[in-house]
């Protein structure tokens, strides 16, 4: 159930932001528009929809009307409807996406896990009945086997803080992201990745711009030179492989009742903000063994 702790938190973030979001938009409008405000504030509809990745409810539906109207008017006294919360959703999915960028992503610390994970719209027998995602979801194969839907793109660093994100289609390919500035804008040092993000051409080009990418070797390609400290690092990156396993078991940014495209967007961006507020992430430990000697556990 939702951590009451961090109701008030969460909601006095979300609510500063929104204020000088929304006063920023007001600066930059033409004309006035005459609009008919809503009952509920965004800073409201921004909180409900981050608590409920937190609440164990695997159905928003339930969350809201069972919940949220019932045992929550004390939070939220001015509850809408639950049709028109989810129009609110969408309005709020802006601010939401900006709060997400601004507030909750971590600082680079020089080592760095990058990391893709399917998020599947559909099972794979209702691929032809699916309407929602139609020419949107593509289909695309991981380590797991095929799967319809979209791949969700991470890089974290080794406190388990998500430094940046993307999602694309499903027939992406992996390396296809990290040859994106503007998604390695604020890493630098070593990221390390699995056999998937090989590339001579790439590698190369993220070394130019401060990015040493290491990767594991497959079985027909020359061993290579790598310290110690860089091989007990590969062999932490599963610490991405929590993430993305707490992100789909925890923040529930994967399931397959989306009825609107949009909705869907802004369940995987309140997944990625809710994961941000929990109180423990997955990290690498470290502990100093003797002077200038650094172990890694």
């Amino acid at each position: 159930m939702i951590i009451y702790s961090k109701i008030t938190e969460i909601f006095c973030i979300v609510d500063e932001f929104c204020k000088e979001y929304s006063q920023l938009v007001e600066n930059h409008m033409l004309g006035n528009p005459a609009k008919r405000p809503s009952v509920m504030s965004t800073s409201e509809v921004i909180t409900i929809t981050i608590l409920f990745q937190l609440s164990g409810f695997r159905t928003f539906k339930h969350f809201y009307l069972f919940y949220v109207q019932k045992h929550m008017k004390d939070d939220f006294p001015n509850t809408v409807s639950y049709n028109r919360f989810t129009e609110l959703m969408q309005q709020a999915l802006m601010p939401m996406t900006l709060f997400l960028k601004t507030c909750c992503l971590g600082d680079c610390t020089g080592i760095s896990f990058v990391d893709s994970t399917p998020i599947r719209v559909c099972k794979s027998k209702r691929i032809a009945n699916n309407k929602v995602f139609k020419g949107i979801a593509t289909t695309g194969k991981s380590t797991m086997g095929w799967f319809h839907g979209f791949k969700l793109h991470i890089v974290i660093n080794d406190k388990g803080e998500i430094l940046n994100f993307t999602i694309t289609q499903a027939n992406v390919d992996d390396r296809t992201p990290l040859k994106k500035k503007s998604f390695l804008d604020k890493i630098f040092g070593k990221l390390f990745a699995d056999k998937g993000y090989i590339g001579k051409e790439l590698m190369q080009m993220l070394f130019v711009d401060g990015v040493h990418v290491i990767t594991s070797i497959k079985n027909n390609m020359k061993n290579s030179l790598m310290s110690m400290s860089d091989k007990i690092l590969l062999r932490k990156r599963s610490v991405i492989e929590t993430v993305n396993d707490e992100l789909k078991n925890i923040c529930q940014i994967e399931h397959s009742r989306h009825r609107c495209f949009s909705n869907f967007i802004s369940n995987i961006v309140a997944g990625l903000v809710a994961y941000s507020f929990l109180p423990k992430k997955p990290s690498i430990k470290y502990q100093t063994v003797h002077t200038n000697q650094l172990a890694i556990f």
